[in-house]
């Protein structure tokens, strides 16, 4: 697969898609280092250990399914990404791919500022103690409870996604005596390589401002001419798992062309970028993301050569990073509940989650790995498909992999790059319970999001 391609993938059923592999790969029991975190590693007995602590241990002391999170993984990418940028620009991380409390102190500690797109999101980053003014406030529909609570604490920026949203904010700050920085979204009219429902830069969708027909220019002006709004620059977001640099180019020149506008039109040069994040993982062994010091080098070529293109100073770029810094760094722990071949067809083995869990693969198509992690084996591979214990004919986890044939009931397996976005579209369909998150590092493991409970679910139900 080129860096072109995206790992939502091709549609099918019994088939198995074009370009998928032919052949199983030749050893059942390796673990590709570009899809699991970094310290996963198998130990002398078989057993798949991470931060030095085993899956058979991990799945006694908190059972599964389980979010395993490398805690060392997530601060070093989290600190590659700050490290690539540099002092001259900023890394909001992008708080929709996973958020805890535990997460927003590791990234304080890592130097990050945080992208949030809820009340609920501001809240967890306010309780954990992050400074206001490096939190940015995003949403195509923010409450004016939300928007009160975002201006009243004082967060660094607010992201404007409609005229609507422009009148509301300067209402709300005015009211408050406060001046609010904020950013436009803008929709650049670009398609990101990826899939449709996580593709934000077309016109046709919910997000933003389209540059079309001078609406983006027209909400720029009105919001210049509003005391209680300090407009620090223009923010676009081309999509999500994007391995091609090329549609940030487009972007980065429609929205530099826009930038020139604004400064011919109103003698303003605003002083800020934000170029969204949607930079891809590894899901597969056949995906090829970049590292973030080849990103960051070519987004700030392309923003200083637009720039320059234009005779505009060269504004302070902001990148929002969330999956390519938490997905890697975490796997799914499942029990194998049942193994059902049907022959000329597949194997199912049904695990004791599903798409409550990970619903991934039933809404975006999304591919995954999956490995054996309780022992090896040197059984003949089997192709199987991964699925859930949902009353859905789509409760599918993994569409198409290979397993050992001696695959068993009680058996632990574990569907790695699972860090993003699992765990924060999780549900409680079925009544199911969302797994815990458990962190480790350097030996030790400990729940930073507890599973819940039928007490939880309960407490809920007012009867």
């Amino acid at each position: 697969m080129s860096r072109s391609a995206h790992p939502a993938g091709p549609r099918h059923a019994d088939v198995l898609p074009e370009g998928h592999y032919a052949a199983p790969p030749v050893d059942l029991n390796a673990l590709d280092p570009k899809v699991w975190a970094q310290t996963v590693t198998r130990d002398e007995d078989g057993v798949v250990t991470v931060g030095g602590v085993d899956v058979k241990t991990l799945a006694e002391e908190v059972g599964t399914p389980a979010y395993v999170l490398d805690e060392e993984d997530f601060r070093a990418r989290a600190r590659a990404w700050r490290t690539a940028f540099g002092h001259d620009a900023d890394v909001f991380y992008a708080g929709k791919a996973f958020l805890s409390r535990a997460v927003v102190r590791w990234l304080d500690e890592e130097g990050l500022n945080l992208d949030v797109c809820s009340g609920g999101e501001l809240a967890t980053a306010l309780s954990a103690g992050l400074a206001p003014d490096r939190i940015a406030f995003h949403g195509n529909n923010k409450t004016p409870a939300e928007i009160r609570r975002a201006v009243e604490a004082g967060v660094g920026r607010i992201v404007l996604d409609s005229f609507q949203e422009i009148v509301r904010v300067a209402h709300l700050a005015r009211e408050l005596g406060k001046r609010q920085r904020v950013q436009i979204r803008v929709t650049v009219g670009v398609e990101a390589h990826t899939h449709e429902f996580i593709a934000t830069a077309h016109e046709d969708q919910k997000f933003g401002i389209p540059l079309a027909g001078g609406q983006a220019a027209e909400a720029v002006r009105r919001a210049l001419q509003l005391d209680s709004l300090d407009v620090i620059g223009i923010h676009s977001h081309i999509g999500s798992q994007i391995f091609d640099m090329s549609g940030f180019e487009v972007a980065a020149h429609r929205v530099v062309g826009l930038l020139k506008d604004i400064r011919d039109e109103h003698g303003v040069e605003l002083p800020e970028i934000d170029l969204g994040g949607g930079l891809g993982i590894a899901y597969t062994s056949e995906d090829d993301p970049r590292e973030p010091h080849e990103i960051a080098k070519a987004l700030t070529e392309i923003v200083t050569r637009e720039c320059e293109a234009a005779r505009l100073r060269t504004p302070r770029i902001s990148v929002e990073p969330g999956r390519a810094i938490a997905g890697p760094t975490a796997f799914t722990l499942y029990e194998v509940g049942t193994v059902k071949p049907l022959e000329g067809l597949r194997t199912y083995v049904s695990v004791d989650g599903g798409m409550s869990d990970n619903i991934r693969t039933a809404l975006y198509d999304a591919e995954y790995s999956v490995a054996l992690v309780s022992r090896t084996s040197d059984a003949e591979p089997m192709l199987v498909r991964v699925v859930g214990k949902h009353c859905e004919s789509g409760d599918i986890v993994v569409k198409d992999a290979f397993l050992p044939a001696d695959l068993a009931p009680g058996d632990l397996i574990a569907v790695p790059a699972t860090g993003a976005y699992c765990r924060s579209m999780a549900s409680n369909y079925n009544h199911a319970l969302r797994p815990p998150v458990v962190a480790v590092r350097e030996g030790e493991a400990r729940v930073i999001v507890r599973r819940e409970t039928e007490e939880d679910l309960l407490r809920l139900d007012v009867g």
